[in-house]
C-alpha cells in the first residue's frame, strides 16, 4: 500500500521537474489521501463564489477567492484571509481551483509569504476541457469521483 511519504515524495519530485516555486504538486486523488491521513493538512479552494455556488463545493475545504467573479480581479486580501484560516505556516496547505492555474498562483503567493508546505492540486476541480469543450469529465477532482456536493 502506498504511504503518505510516497505521495509527498512524488509531489515534491513533480515540483522540481516543473520548476515550481513551492513544495509540491498533487494529483487530486493524492491530495484527498493526504487530507484524510494528515489532520494538519488544509485544503484551500481558491475558485470564485460563483463557481462554488454553481459548479460545486468540496466538503471541508476552506474557501478563499483568489479572484472575484465576474471581472476576475485578484483578491488583494487573499493572504490576510489565508493567515486567519491557516495561522500555522508549517501546516501542509493544498490549493485547488478549476483547472490548476489559479491554485498555482495562490500556492506561489502563499509560499512567498512564508508558508513552508504549499502544494498545488494539478487538474483542479474540473480538469481539462474534453473534445466538446466541456470540463468536469476529463481529469480533476470531480471526474475522479472524489467527495463534492452541488453548490
Amino acid at each position: 500500500m502506498e504511504t503518505i511519504a510516497d505521495i509527498l515524495q512524488r509531489a515534491k519530485l513533480r515540483a522540481k521537474e516543473m520548476n515550481l516555486p513551492y513544495e509540491g504538486a498533487f494529483l487530486p486523488a493524492e491530495a484527498l489521501i493526504v487530507l484524510q491521513e494528515n489532520p494538519e493538512a488544509k485544503l484551500i479552494d481558491v475558485r470564485s463564489k460563483a463557481e462554488w455556488d454553481w459548479v460545486g463545493r468540496i466538503p471541508g475545504a476552506i474557501e478563499i477567492e483568489w479572484q472575484f467573479y465576474p471581472a476576475m480581479q485578484i483578491n488583494p486580501d487573499f493572504l490576510d484571509h489565508l493567515s486567519k484560516k491557516v495561522p500555522t505556516k508549517d501546516s501542509p496547505v493544498m490549493f485547488i481551483c478549476r483547472s490548476g492555474v489559479r491554485s498555482n498562483q495562490a500556492a506561489a503567493a502563499a509560499s512567498e509569504s512564508g508558508y513552508q508546505n504549499c502544494y498545488n492540486i494539478l487538474e483542479g476541480f474540473e480538469g481539462d476541457k474534453d473534445a466538446s469543450g466541456h470540463r468536469g469529465i476529463k481529469g480533476g477532482w470531480k471526474a475522479g469521483g472524489l467527495p463534492w456536493v452541488q453548490g
